[in-house]
Protein backbone atom coordinates (compact mmCIF):
# COMPACT_ATOMS: atom_id res chain seq x y z
CA UNK A 1 0.00 0.00 0.00
CA UNK A 2 2.95 2.35 0.44
CA UNK A 3 4.89 1.35 -2.66
CA UNK A 4 5.36 3.58 -5.67
CA UNK A 5 2.90 1.51 -7.68
CA UNK A 6 -0.05 2.61 -5.54
CA UNK A 7 0.95 6.25 -5.16
CA UNK A 8 -1.74 8.67 -6.31
CA UNK A 9 -1.31 12.05 -7.94
CA UNK A 10 -1.48 13.76 -4.55
CA UNK A 11 1.82 12.13 -3.58
CA UNK A 12 3.35 12.13 -7.04
CA UNK A 13 3.26 15.89 -7.62
CA UNK A 14 5.20 16.82 -4.46
CA UNK A 15 7.77 14.11 -5.20
CA UNK A 16 8.21 15.41 -8.76
CA UNK A 17 8.60 18.93 -7.38
CA UNK A 18 11.23 17.75 -4.88
CA UNK A 19 13.21 15.90 -7.56
CA UNK A 20 13.17 18.93 -9.86
CA UNK A 21 14.31 21.24 -7.08
CA UNK A 22 17.16 18.86 -6.16
CA UNK A 23 18.24 18.81 -9.79
CA UNK A 24 18.12 22.62 -9.99
CA UNK A 25 20.50 22.86 -7.03
CA UNK A 26 22.87 20.45 -8.76
CA UNK A 27 22.95 22.76 -11.80
CA UNK A 28 23.55 25.90 -9.73
CA UNK A 29 26.14 27.27 -12.18
CA UNK A 30 24.62 26.03 -15.44
CA UNK A 31 22.02 28.48 -16.74
CA UNK A 32 20.49 26.42 -19.55
CA UNK A 33 19.50 23.29 -17.59
CA UNK A 34 18.32 25.43 -14.66
CA UNK A 35 15.99 27.30 -17.02
CA UNK A 36 14.68 24.02 -18.46
CA UNK A 37 14.11 22.65 -14.96
CA UNK A 38 12.28 25.85 -14.09
CA UNK A 39 9.96 25.07 -17.00
CA UNK A 40 9.51 21.54 -15.63
CA UNK A 41 8.49 22.87 -12.21
CA UNK A 42 6.20 25.49 -13.73
CA UNK A 43 4.20 22.85 -15.61
CA UNK A 44 2.97 21.42 -12.32
CA UNK A 45 1.40 24.77 -11.39
CA UNK A 46 -0.15 25.51 -14.79
CA UNK A 47 -3.39 24.25 -16.37
CA UNK A 48 -3.32 20.91 -18.16
CA UNK A 49 -2.00 21.21 -21.73
CA UNK A 50 -4.05 19.34 -24.36
CA UNK A 51 -2.89 19.37 -27.99
CA UNK A 52 -5.26 18.99 -30.95
CA UNK A 53 -3.43 17.05 -33.66
CA UNK A 54 -4.36 15.34 -36.91
CA UNK A 55 -4.02 15.53 -40.66
CA UNK A 56 -4.53 18.74 -42.61
CA UNK A 57 -8.20 19.87 -42.80
CA UNK A 58 -9.22 17.36 -40.13
CA UNK A 59 -11.24 20.08 -38.37
CA UNK A 60 -8.95 20.86 -35.43
CA UNK A 61 -9.74 24.58 -35.24
CA UNK A 62 -13.48 23.96 -35.62
CA UNK A 63 -13.40 21.41 -32.80
CA UNK A 64 -11.44 23.87 -30.63
CA UNK A 65 -14.15 26.50 -31.15
CA UNK A 66 -16.80 23.89 -30.29
CA UNK A 67 -15.06 22.82 -27.07
CA UNK A 68 -14.56 26.43 -25.94
CA UNK A 69 -18.01 27.50 -27.14
CA UNK A 70 -16.65 30.67 -28.74
CA UNK A 71 -15.30 31.73 -32.12
CA UNK A 72 -11.64 32.14 -31.13
CA UNK A 73 -9.70 29.99 -33.64
CA UNK A 74 -9.44 30.82 -37.36
CA UNK A 75 -10.76 27.94 -39.47
CA UNK A 76 -9.85 29.17 -42.95
CA UNK A 77 -6.67 27.79 -44.53
CA UNK A 78 -4.42 30.78 -43.86
CA UNK A 79 -0.85 31.02 -42.61
CA UNK A 80 -2.00 30.97 -38.97
CA UNK A 81 -3.23 27.36 -39.35
CA UNK A 82 0.35 26.38 -40.26
CA UNK A 83 1.70 27.62 -36.91
CA UNK A 84 1.42 26.03 -33.46
CA UNK A 85 -1.06 28.18 -31.50
CA UNK A 86 -1.54 28.13 -27.73
CA UNK A 87 -4.98 29.13 -26.39
CA UNK A 88 -4.96 30.21 -22.73
CA UNK A 89 -7.45 31.87 -20.42
CA UNK A 90 -6.88 35.62 -20.06
CA UNK A 91 -8.70 38.77 -18.89
CA UNK A 92 -8.94 40.30 -22.37
CA UNK A 93 -8.58 38.91 -25.90
CA UNK A 94 -5.06 39.21 -27.30
CA UNK A 95 -2.89 37.40 -29.85
CA UNK A 96 0.92 37.47 -29.74
CA UNK A 97 3.48 36.09 -32.18
CA UNK A 98 6.69 34.73 -30.65
CA UNK A 99 9.99 34.16 -32.45
CA UNK A 100 12.37 31.30 -31.57
CA UNK A 101 14.59 33.75 -29.64
CA UNK A 102 11.67 35.09 -27.57
CA UNK A 103 11.07 38.28 -29.57
CA UNK A 104 7.38 39.26 -29.55
CA UNK A 105 4.89 41.05 -31.80
CA UNK A 106 1.21 41.87 -31.36
CA UNK A 107 -1.08 40.27 -33.95
CA UNK A 108 -4.08 42.10 -35.41
CA UNK A 109 -7.31 40.07 -35.23
CA UNK A 110 -9.87 40.61 -37.98
CA UNK A 111 -13.44 39.36 -37.93
CA UNK A 112 -15.14 38.34 -41.17
CA UNK A 113 -18.59 37.02 -41.90
CA UNK A 114 -19.70 33.47 -42.65
CA UNK A 115 -18.13 30.35 -41.17
CA UNK A 116 -14.61 31.81 -41.13
CA UNK A 117 -15.23 34.30 -38.37
CA UNK A 118 -11.69 35.19 -37.27
CA UNK A 119 -8.40 35.79 -39.06
CA UNK A 120 -5.03 36.50 -37.48
CA UNK A 121 -3.15 39.00 -39.66
CA UNK A 122 0.48 37.82 -39.76
CA UNK A 123 1.59 40.25 -42.46
CA UNK A 124 3.74 43.19 -41.46
CA UNK A 125 4.25 42.19 -37.83
CA UNK A 126 6.05 44.81 -35.73
CA UNK A 127 8.56 42.91 -33.63
CA UNK A 128 9.83 44.44 -30.39
CA UNK A 129 13.42 44.14 -31.62
CA UNK A 130 12.54 46.03 -34.80
CA UNK A 131 13.90 43.24 -36.99
CA UNK A 132 11.95 40.70 -39.12
CA UNK A 133 11.61 37.29 -37.45
CA UNK A 134 10.29 33.84 -38.25
CA UNK A 135 7.29 32.89 -36.12
CA UNK A 136 7.87 30.04 -33.67
CA UNK A 137 4.31 29.96 -32.31
CA UNK A 138 1.29 32.11 -31.49
CA UNK A 139 -0.18 32.68 -28.03
CA UNK A 140 -3.86 33.56 -27.74
CA UNK A 141 -5.32 34.80 -24.46
CA UNK A 142 -9.11 34.76 -24.31
CA UNK A 143 -11.62 35.07 -21.45
CA UNK A 144 -13.24 31.62 -21.65
CA UNK A 145 -14.14 29.35 -18.73
CA UNK A 146 -13.05 26.08 -20.44
CA UNK A 147 -9.54 27.53 -20.83
CA UNK A 148 -9.20 28.20 -17.09
CA UNK A 149 -8.42 24.53 -16.36
CA UNK A 150 -7.06 23.50 -19.76
CA UNK A 151 -4.68 25.16 -22.19
CA UNK A 152 -5.50 23.97 -25.72
CA UNK A 153 -2.72 23.79 -28.32
CA UNK A 154 -3.86 23.87 -31.97
CA UNK A 155 -1.24 22.23 -34.18
CA UNK A 156 -0.56 22.23 -37.94
CA UNK A 157 -1.63 19.23 -39.99
CA UNK A 158 0.60 16.18 -39.61
CA UNK A 159 0.28 15.43 -43.34
CA UNK A 160 1.02 18.93 -44.63
CA UNK A 161 2.72 19.19 -48.01
CA UNK A 162 5.36 21.27 -46.24
CA UNK A 163 7.66 18.96 -44.32
CA UNK A 164 8.63 21.78 -41.95
CA UNK A 165 4.97 22.49 -41.10
CA UNK A 166 4.42 18.82 -40.19
CA UNK A 167 7.61 18.78 -38.13
CA UNK A 168 6.28 21.60 -35.93
CA UNK A 169 3.63 19.26 -34.57
CA UNK A 170 6.06 16.36 -34.18
CA UNK A 171 8.55 18.55 -32.29
CA UNK A 172 5.83 19.71 -29.92
CA UNK A 173 4.58 16.25 -29.03
CA UNK A 174 7.59 13.94 -29.40
CA UNK A 175 10.82 15.96 -29.58
CA UNK A 176 13.81 13.96 -30.68
CA UNK A 177 16.87 13.58 -28.48
CA UNK A 178 19.38 16.23 -29.39
CA UNK A 179 21.83 18.66 -27.84
CA UNK A 180 19.13 21.31 -27.46
CA UNK A 181 17.10 19.09 -25.08
CA UNK A 182 13.73 20.27 -26.36
CA UNK A 183 10.93 19.49 -23.91
CA UNK A 184 7.57 17.98 -24.97
CA UNK A 185 4.89 20.65 -24.99
CA UNK A 186 1.66 18.76 -24.26
CA UNK A 187 0.39 16.61 -21.41
CA UNK A 188 -2.29 14.88 -23.49
CA UNK A 189 -3.43 14.68 -27.13
CA UNK A 190 -6.76 14.70 -28.95
CA UNK A 191 -5.99 13.18 -32.36
CA UNK A 192 -8.48 13.90 -35.14
CA UNK A 193 -9.05 11.25 -37.81
CA UNK A 194 -10.96 11.54 -41.05
CA UNK A 195 -9.55 8.28 -42.34
CA UNK A 196 -7.09 5.94 -40.69
CA UNK A 197 -4.31 6.05 -43.25
CA UNK A 198 -0.61 5.24 -42.98
CA UNK A 199 0.29 8.80 -41.96
CA UNK A 200 -2.10 8.64 -38.99
CA UNK A 201 -0.84 5.22 -37.92
CA UNK A 202 2.82 6.27 -38.19
CA UNK A 203 2.21 9.39 -36.12
CA UNK A 204 0.29 7.52 -33.42
CA UNK A 205 2.98 4.86 -33.35
CA UNK A 206 5.55 7.61 -32.82
CA UNK A 207 3.53 9.04 -29.94
CA UNK A 208 3.10 5.53 -28.55
CA UNK A 209 6.82 4.83 -28.78
CA UNK A 210 7.49 8.13 -27.02
CA UNK A 211 5.08 7.18 -24.25
CA UNK A 212 6.68 3.77 -23.82
CA UNK A 213 10.07 5.42 -23.59
CA UNK A 214 8.89 8.19 -21.29
CA UNK A 215 9.15 11.01 -23.83
CA UNK A 216 5.63 11.50 -25.20
CA UNK A 217 2.21 12.52 -23.81
CA UNK A 218 0.57 9.77 -21.80
CA UNK A 219 -3.09 10.39 -22.69
CA UNK A 220 -4.40 10.15 -26.27
CA UNK A 221 -8.06 10.33 -27.33
CA UNK A 222 -9.03 9.70 -30.95
CA UNK A 223 -11.83 11.69 -32.59
CA UNK A 224 -13.51 10.75 -35.86
CA UNK A 225 -13.81 14.37 -36.93
CA UNK A 226 -16.32 15.84 -39.36
CA UNK A 227 -18.40 12.78 -38.54
CA UNK A 228 -21.47 14.19 -40.31
CA UNK A 229 -19.65 13.91 -43.65
CA UNK A 230 -19.22 10.12 -43.33
CA UNK A 231 -22.89 9.56 -44.11
CA UNK A 232 -23.01 12.32 -46.75
CA UNK A 233 -24.87 14.58 -44.33
CA UNK A 234 -27.79 12.18 -43.89
CA UNK A 235 -29.71 12.10 -40.59
CA UNK A 236 -28.09 8.77 -39.64
CA UNK A 237 -24.59 10.09 -40.38
CA UNK A 238 -23.45 9.86 -36.74
CA UNK A 239 -24.61 6.24 -36.54
CA UNK A 240 -22.38 5.50 -39.54
CA UNK A 241 -19.60 7.45 -37.87
CA UNK A 242 -19.92 5.33 -34.71
CA UNK A 243 -19.38 2.22 -36.81
CA UNK A 244 -16.30 3.85 -38.31
CA UNK A 245 -15.07 4.86 -34.85
CA UNK A 246 -15.42 1.26 -33.65
CA UNK A 247 -13.43 0.04 -36.66
CA UNK A 248 -10.74 2.66 -36.07
CA UNK A 249 -10.52 1.61 -32.42
CA UNK A 250 -9.93 -1.97 -33.52
CA UNK A 251 -7.33 -1.03 -36.09
CA UNK A 252 -5.52 1.17 -33.56
CA UNK A 253 -4.54 -2.05 -31.80
CA UNK A 254 -1.28 -1.59 -33.68
CA UNK A 255 -0.53 1.49 -31.57
CA UNK A 256 -2.12 0.31 -28.32
CA UNK A 257 -2.47 3.92 -27.22
CA UNK A 258 -5.83 5.65 -27.78
CA UNK A 259 -7.97 5.44 -24.66
CA UNK A 260 -11.11 6.11 -26.73
CA UNK A 261 -12.24 6.86 -30.30
CA UNK A 262 -15.32 9.10 -30.51
CA UNK A 263 -17.26 10.48 -33.51
CA UNK A 264 -17.89 14.25 -33.38
CA UNK A 265 -19.55 16.61 -35.86
CA UNK A 266 -17.44 19.61 -34.88
CA UNK A 267 -19.09 22.04 -37.30
CA UNK A 268 -22.53 21.26 -35.89
CA UNK A 269 -21.26 21.44 -32.30
CA UNK A 270 -19.82 24.91 -32.76
CA UNK A 271 -22.82 26.18 -34.73
CA UNK A 272 -25.17 24.89 -32.00
CA UNK A 273 -23.11 26.64 -29.31
CA UNK A 274 -23.48 29.93 -31.17
CA UNK A 275 -27.00 29.49 -32.62
CA UNK A 276 -28.60 32.83 -33.51
CA UNK A 277 -32.28 33.68 -33.34
CA UNK A 278 -32.27 34.56 -37.06
CA UNK A 279 -30.99 31.05 -37.84
CA UNK A 280 -33.64 29.44 -35.64
CA UNK A 281 -36.32 31.41 -37.51
CA UNK A 282 -34.85 30.20 -40.82
CA UNK A 283 -35.02 26.57 -39.67
CA UNK A 284 -38.59 27.11 -38.50
CA UNK A 285 -39.53 28.44 -41.94
CA UNK A 286 -37.78 25.52 -43.67
CA UNK A 287 -39.64 23.05 -41.45
CA UNK A 288 -42.90 24.25 -43.06
CA UNK A 289 -41.63 23.32 -46.56
CA UNK A 290 -42.94 19.95 -47.88
CA UNK A 291 -40.42 17.19 -47.17
CA UNK A 292 -39.87 16.17 -50.80
CA UNK A 293 -39.35 19.76 -51.90
CA UNK A 294 -36.83 20.50 -49.13
CA UNK A 295 -34.99 17.21 -49.71
CA UNK A 296 -34.52 18.14 -53.36
CA UNK A 297 -33.10 21.53 -52.35
CA UNK A 298 -30.69 19.86 -49.91
CA UNK A 299 -29.03 17.61 -52.48
CA UNK A 300 -25.96 19.87 -52.19
CA UNK A 301 -24.92 23.01 -50.37
CA UNK A 302 -24.58 24.92 -53.66
CA UNK A 303 -28.08 23.92 -54.75
CA UNK A 304 -29.54 24.85 -51.35
CA UNK A 305 -28.17 28.42 -51.63
CA UNK A 306 -29.18 29.01 -55.26
CA UNK A 307 -31.44 32.07 -55.74
CA UNK A 308 -33.65 30.20 -58.24
CA UNK A 309 -34.61 27.54 -55.66
CA UNK A 310 -37.95 28.76 -54.17
CA UNK A 311 -37.60 28.54 -50.40
CA UNK A 312 -39.00 30.86 -47.67
CA UNK A 313 -35.46 31.90 -46.58
CA UNK A 314 -33.31 34.46 -48.48
CA UNK A 315 -30.42 32.93 -50.47
CA UNK A 316 -27.82 34.87 -48.45
CA UNK A 317 -29.11 33.41 -45.19
CA UNK A 318 -29.30 29.94 -46.74
CA UNK A 319 -25.63 30.25 -47.74
CA UNK A 320 -24.74 31.30 -44.20
CA UNK A 321 -26.49 28.42 -42.45
CA UNK A 322 -25.09 25.95 -44.98
CA UNK A 323 -21.58 27.17 -44.13
CA UNK A 324 -22.19 27.13 -40.38
CA UNK A 325 -24.30 23.98 -39.94
CA UNK A 326 -23.61 21.87 -43.01
CA UNK A 327 -26.32 19.80 -44.69
CA UNK A 328 -26.43 17.37 -41.76
CA UNK A 329 -27.05 20.22 -39.32
CA UNK A 330 -29.78 21.73 -41.47
CA UNK A 331 -31.58 18.39 -41.85
CA UNK A 332 -31.24 17.69 -38.12
CA UNK A 333 -32.49 21.15 -37.08
CA UNK A 334 -35.51 20.98 -39.40
CA UNK A 335 -36.37 17.46 -38.21
CA UNK A 336 -36.16 18.47 -34.55
CA UNK A 337 -38.48 21.45 -35.13
CA UNK A 338 -40.94 19.19 -36.93
CA UNK A 339 -40.79 16.87 -33.90
CA UNK A 340 -41.78 19.65 -31.52
CA UNK A 341 -38.79 21.87 -30.66
CA UNK A 342 -40.23 25.36 -30.13
CA UNK A 343 -37.37 27.71 -29.19
CA UNK A 344 -33.74 28.37 -30.07
CA UNK A 345 -32.33 27.31 -26.65
CA UNK A 346 -33.95 23.89 -26.85
CA UNK A 347 -32.80 23.46 -30.45
CA UNK A 348 -29.22 24.40 -29.54
CA UNK A 349 -29.21 21.84 -26.70
CA UNK A 350 -30.56 19.07 -28.92
CA UNK A 351 -28.11 19.81 -31.73
CA UNK A 352 -25.24 19.86 -29.25
CA UNK A 353 -26.26 16.48 -27.87
CA UNK A 354 -26.47 15.00 -31.36
CA UNK A 355 -23.09 16.42 -32.45
CA UNK A 356 -21.15 14.08 -30.15
CA UNK A 357 -19.29 16.93 -28.43
CA UNK A 358 -20.95 16.25 -25.05
CA UNK A 359 -19.72 12.65 -25.15
CA UNK A 360 -16.24 13.92 -26.03
CA UNK A 361 -16.32 16.40 -23.14
CA UNK A 362 -17.28 13.58 -20.79
CA UNK A 363 -14.41 11.38 -21.94
CA UNK A 364 -11.96 14.29 -21.77
CA UNK A 365 -13.06 15.00 -18.21
CA UNK A 366 -12.74 11.34 -17.16
CA UNK A 367 -9.48 10.59 -18.94
CA UNK A 368 -7.77 13.98 -18.75
CA UNK A 369 -9.50 16.41 -16.40
CA UNK A 370 -9.83 14.09 -13.40
CA UNK A 371 -6.24 12.89 -13.95
CA UNK A 372 -4.74 16.30 -14.63
CA UNK A 373 -2.19 16.06 -11.81
CA UNK A 374 -1.02 12.64 -12.99
CA UNK A 375 -0.68 13.80 -16.58
CA UNK A 376 1.16 16.98 -15.59
CA UNK A 377 3.45 15.03 -13.26
CA UNK A 378 4.21 12.60 -16.10
CA UNK A 379 5.13 15.52 -18.36
CA UNK A 380 7.30 17.11 -15.67
CA UNK A 381 9.10 13.83 -14.95
CA UNK A 382 9.53 13.24 -18.67
CA UNK A 383 11.07 16.68 -19.02
CA UNK A 384 13.33 16.08 -16.01
CA UNK A 385 14.46 12.79 -17.54
CA UNK A 386 15.42 14.56 -20.78
CA UNK A 387 17.37 17.28 -18.95
CA UNK A 388 19.29 14.76 -16.83
CA UNK A 389 20.19 12.74 -19.93
CA UNK A 390 21.05 15.84 -21.91
CA UNK A 391 23.39 17.29 -19.27
CA UNK A 392 25.22 14.34 -17.65
CA UNK A 393 28.21 14.44 -15.32
CA UNK A 394 26.73 16.18 -12.26
CA UNK A 395 25.32 15.09 -8.90
CA UNK A 396 21.89 15.18 -10.54
CA UNK A 397 22.73 11.91 -12.35
CA UNK A 398 21.85 10.00 -9.17
CA UNK A 399 18.21 11.14 -9.59
CA UNK A 400 17.75 9.39 -12.92
CA UNK A 401 16.94 5.90 -11.54
CA UNK A 402 14.23 7.36 -9.29
CA UNK A 403 12.72 9.33 -12.18
CA UNK A 404 12.70 6.22 -14.39
CA UNK A 405 11.07 4.19 -11.61
CA UNK A 406 8.30 6.74 -11.17
CA UNK A 407 7.62 6.89 -14.92
CA UNK A 408 7.47 3.10 -15.14
CA UNK A 409 5.66 2.20 -11.93
CA UNK A 410 3.25 4.91 -10.82
CA UNK A 411 -0.16 3.30 -10.72
CA UNK A 412 -2.09 6.17 -12.31
CA UNK A 413 0.03 5.77 -15.43
CA UNK A 414 -0.65 2.02 -15.41
CA UNK A 415 -4.40 2.71 -15.25
CA UNK A 416 -4.26 4.93 -18.31
CA UNK A 417 -2.33 2.29 -20.21
CA UNK A 418 -4.86 -0.36 -19.15
CA UNK A 419 -7.79 1.77 -20.33
CA UNK A 420 -6.08 1.99 -23.72
CA UNK A 421 -5.57 -1.79 -23.86
CA UNK A 422 -9.17 -2.49 -22.88
CA UNK A 423 -10.32 -0.70 -26.02
CA UNK A 424 -7.96 -2.56 -28.32
CA UNK A 425 -6.84 -5.89 -26.84
CA UNK A 426 -8.86 -9.10 -26.73
CA UNK A 427 -8.39 -10.05 -23.08
CA UNK A 428 -9.87 -13.54 -22.50
CA UNK A 429 -12.34 -12.41 -19.84
CA UNK A 430 -16.16 -12.30 -19.72
CA UNK A 431 -17.83 -9.03 -20.70
CA UNK A 432 -18.89 -8.33 -17.10
CA UNK A 433 -15.29 -8.67 -15.91
CA UNK A 434 -14.02 -6.41 -18.68
CA UNK A 435 -16.60 -3.80 -17.66
CA UNK A 436 -15.46 -4.07 -14.04
CA UNK A 437 -11.82 -3.70 -15.10
CA UNK A 438 -12.74 -0.54 -17.01
CA UNK A 439 -14.63 0.85 -14.01
CA UNK A 440 -11.94 0.02 -11.43
CA UNK A 441 -9.26 1.63 -13.61
CA UNK A 442 -11.21 4.88 -13.55
CA UNK A 443 -12.89 4.63 -16.94
CA UNK A 444 -16.14 6.07 -15.51
CA UNK A 445 -14.41 8.46 -13.09
CA UNK A 446 -11.85 8.25 -10.32
CA UNK A 447 -14.06 8.75 -7.25
CA UNK A 448 -14.15 5.56 -5.10
CA UNK A 449 -17.90 5.01 -5.53
CA UNK A 450 -17.56 5.26 -9.32
CA UNK A 451 -14.66 2.80 -9.37
CA UNK A 452 -16.66 0.36 -7.21
CA UNK A 453 -19.93 0.77 -9.11
CA UNK A 454 -21.89 2.05 -6.11
CA UNK A 455 -24.19 5.08 -5.74
CA UNK A 456 -22.67 8.34 -4.45
CA UNK A 457 -24.57 8.05 -1.15
CA UNK A 458 -23.33 4.50 -0.42
CA UNK A 459 -22.39 3.92 3.21
CA UNK A 460 -18.66 3.86 4.03
CA UNK A 461 -18.96 0.26 5.26
CA UNK A 462 -20.47 -0.81 1.90
CA UNK A 463 -17.70 0.97 0.01
CA UNK A 464 -14.99 -0.68 2.11
CA UNK A 465 -16.58 -4.11 1.72
CA UNK A 466 -16.82 -3.71 -2.08
CA UNK A 467 -13.21 -2.51 -2.27
CA UNK A 468 -11.95 -5.47 -0.22
CA UNK A 469 -13.94 -7.91 -2.37
CA UNK A 470 -12.43 -6.36 -5.51
CA UNK A 471 -8.89 -6.57 -4.10
CA UNK A 472 -9.32 -10.27 -3.27
CA UNK A 473 -11.00 -11.09 -6.58
CA UNK A 474 -8.48 -9.44 -8.87
CA UNK A 475 -5.39 -10.50 -6.93
CA UNK A 476 -6.65 -14.07 -7.19
CA UNK A 477 -7.24 -13.67 -10.93
CA UNK A 478 -3.73 -12.21 -11.38
CA UNK A 479 -2.21 -15.35 -9.80
CA UNK A 480 -4.24 -17.83 -11.85
CA UNK A 481 -1.82 -20.36 -13.41
CA UNK A 482 -3.59 -20.23 -16.80
CA UNK A 483 -3.63 -16.41 -17.06
CA UNK A 484 -1.36 -15.03 -19.77
CA UNK A 485 1.01 -12.16 -18.98
CA UNK A 486 -1.25 -9.41 -20.36
CA UNK A 487 -4.30 -10.67 -18.47
CA UNK A 488 -2.33 -11.10 -15.26
CA UNK A 489 -0.98 -7.53 -15.53
CA UNK A 490 -4.50 -6.17 -16.16
CA UNK A 491 -5.89 -8.04 -13.12
CA UNK A 492 -3.05 -6.78 -10.93
CA UNK A 493 -3.72 -3.20 -12.06
CA UNK A 494 -7.40 -3.61 -11.10
CA UNK A 495 -6.42 -4.98 -7.69
CA UNK A 496 -4.13 -2.02 -7.06
CA UNK A 497 -6.89 0.38 -8.14
CA UNK A 498 -9.22 -1.25 -5.60
CA UNK A 499 -6.48 -0.89 -2.96
CA UNK A 500 -6.19 2.76 -3.84
CA UNK A 501 -9.94 3.24 -3.42
CA UNK A 502 -9.73 1.45 -0.07
CA UNK A 503 -6.92 3.74 1.10
CA UNK A 504 -9.04 6.80 0.24
CA UNK A 505 -11.82 5.40 2.45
Amino acid sequence: MTSGTTRGAAGLVPEAQALIETARRAFARDTRPRALLGDCAGRLEQPLRVALAGSIKAGKSTLLNALVGQDIAPTDATECTRVVTWYRNGPTPSVTALAPDGDRANVVVRRAGGAHGLTFDLDGLRWQSGHPRDIDHLEVEWPAAPLAATTIIDTPGTSSLSREVSRRTARLLTPEDDAAVALPGADAVVYLLRRLDDADVRFLERVGAGTAGGTGPLGVIGVVSRADEIGAGALDALHSARDVAARFAGELERTGLCQAVIPVAGLLAFAAATLRQQEYAAFEALAAVPTAELSAALLSADRFARPDIPLPVPPELRFQIAERFGLFGIRMAVTLIRLGIRDSAALAAELTARSGVDELRGVLDTQFGQRADQLKAHSALTALDRVLRGYPGTEADRLLPRVRTLLADVHGFAELRLLGRLRTDELPLPAADLAELHRLAGGAGIAPHLRLGLPPDAAPAALRAAALDAVRKWRSRAKHPLADQATSAACLTAARSAEGALSQL
